[in-house]
């Protein structure tokens, strides 16, 4: 045997073995599909920005702030449920992939995963 079976899944195991179609873990029990395991791994780095749900966000989407969130300098911050208009996606710094305008607060930077996509 010269080829080497992906780790489990589940408990990333490396003594899978193959029981006719699927993949086996004797550590866990897990049964997986090979074909099914490769596609998984890229749909989660697929460098696709996602709401707090799973939503593939785009320029220009209107979101909903998900939890309250505290803002320097202000008061009463940004409370759950405050819609946000036009977005757009940036590469932001510690996670801040959203720019946006907010009223009442102006111009801020947010984390999508504090987000849902309406």
């Amino acid at each position: 045997m010269t080829e080497t079976l992906p780790p489990c899944p589940e408990c990333s195991g490396v003594y899978t073995y193959e029981m006719g179609a699927l993949l086996v873990c004797p550590e866990c029990g897990h049964e997986w599909s090979p074909a099914s395991a490769e596609p998984a791994g890229v749909a989660e780095d697929d460098g696709l920005i996602r709401d707090a749900v799973g939503n593939v966000l785009a320029d220009g989407d209107t979101v909903t702030v998900t939890k309250t969130l505290k803002v320097k300098g202000s008061p009463s911050g940004i409370k759950a449920g405050t819609k946000v208009r036009n977005i757009r996606l940036v590469d932001g710094v510690d996670g801040h992939d959203i720019d946006c305008k907010i009223d009442g607060f102006g111009s801020m930077q947010l984390k999508s995963s504090v987000v849902k996509k309406t």
